[in-house]
């Protein structure tokens, strides 16, 4: 395998090994798109999306104005607390995780006391820890039912209840960094082609799950995007808050605190730099270690660039921290040992192993005196910048 050159975002920390990250002379598009929000008219969006709302309350005829996709997060509760603030009321949709955390639970409980309904769905335990662990083999990704599920089952609730609008928090193409595209606009097409692209799915289909693993396409439905003739049968259509109210990860969590929203108990998640996020799915720490491994970057990282843009913390303490923190080994999270999360899919530490380093990009790391893997460091550009 030929070297890969680490070429790290002149404003923020995000590497050009991240998929679907831009660059424009040396700035990433998640940078470039958050300079191009001080350019919205966000009072203009706002008066947009109040439109969209009157809209809702005169042509809707059910019980429910919209569907709020929901994991209990805090971004989940804010959300919530806006919708309600406009006078709709929101079917709240949560597509549970296989191993939901305690505190998750507690905030899942928290978020119905807003006064709303929340509609819990839960997918075959045991057929998904077999998804689990064949995706964790084949794509690398141990939580590639979450990221589908989080998408397919609010719009199979939309079909079915016929309730036609769906509102989404971040548009994480925006945040993250996607293609400059679909950065712009106030509705973006949020149909089976989005998804297949954007929704993190690593090129792998339900499709592919139902032929390989030899599983009838009606016990994968919860795993399936309803069919477009469904979709346009009642209009139904998807939008951001990220793209009508300036979006924040970190005022959403201060915020989603004063309603009952709960923090981890430590000052940083494993893993992480904040204790605000990803404390619903004991696998999240595998997941990001994961990425850690494939394209040299994780949580850290994120979160790092996203304090940077922020103007939180400097370049250069941003990268202090990245230093000292990304890329660690998920012994355990939220209290949980790697052991037992590793057990819900059955697999054992030697297995979990090897499949960590067949996920290894070899051309971007190196092992040091210490065993430990980290980036060369005659590999990493800007970092003196």
């Amino acid at each position: 395998m030929s070297d890969t050159k680490i070429i790290r975002c002149k404003k923020c920390l995000l590497p050009n090994t991240k998929p679907s990250l831009q660059f424009v002379d040396g700035v990433c598009s998640g940078c470039l798109s958050f300079e191009e929000r001080k350019k919205i008219n966000w009072k203009y969006r706002e008066k947009e999306f109040s439109k969209i709302v009157d809209k809702v309350k005169k042509e809707v005829k059910g019980n429910y104005h919209c569907i709020i996709p929901c994991s209990g997060g805090k971004d989940s509760f804010v959300q919530t607390l806006k919708i309600l603030e406009y006078g709709l009321n929101p079917l709240c949709v949560v597509a549970s995780t296989q191993k939901l955390s305690n505190l998750g639970r507690k905030n899942i409980e928290a978020l119905k006391k807003l006064g709303v309904d929340v509609l819990e769905f839960s997918v075959d335990p045991i057929l998904r820890r077999k998804i689990d662990k064949f995706t964790l083999e084949t794509v690398g990704d141990i939580s590639w039912s979450e990221h589908i599920t989080i998408w397919t089952i609010p719009a199979r609730v939309s079909v079915n209840h016929k309730i036609p609008l769906i509102i989404w928090g971040e548009n994480s193409e925006n945040e993250n960094g996607g293609p400059l595209k679909n950065q712009s606009g106030t509705e973006i097409n949020l149909d089976r082609k989005y998804i297949d692209e954007f929704g993190g799915l690593c090129g792998l289909r339900t499709s592919d799950i139902s032929e390989i693993l030899k599983i009838s396409k009606n016990k994968l439905l919860p795993y399936t995007y309803p069919d477009l003739k469904q979709l346009e049968d009642i209009n139904s259509r998807g939008i951001f808050l990220g793209q009508f109210f300036s979006w924040d990860g970190h005022e959403n969590a201060m915020n989603a605190n004063k309603y009952g929203f709960s923090f981890y108990e430590k000052n940083e998640l494993e893993g992480s730099i904040v204790n605000y996020e990803n404390l619903d799915n004991l696998y999240m720490r595998i997941h990001d270690y994961f990425k850690y491994l494939k394209f040299g970057y994780d949580r850290v990282t994120d979160w790092c660039s996203w304090h940077i843009r922020r103007n939180r913390i400097t370049r250069e303490e941003a990268l202090k921290l990245n230093n000292e923190k990304c890329g660690q080994y998920p012994h355990e999270y939220m209290g949980t040992k790697l052991d037992e999360i590793l057990k819900e899919i059955d697999l054992t530490r030697p297995e979990f192993d090897k499949i960590c380093d067949e996920y290894t990009n070899k051309s971007i790391f190196k092992v040091n005196n210490d065993g430990q893997l980290i980036i060369s460091e005659d590999k990493r550009l800007f970092l003196n910048e």
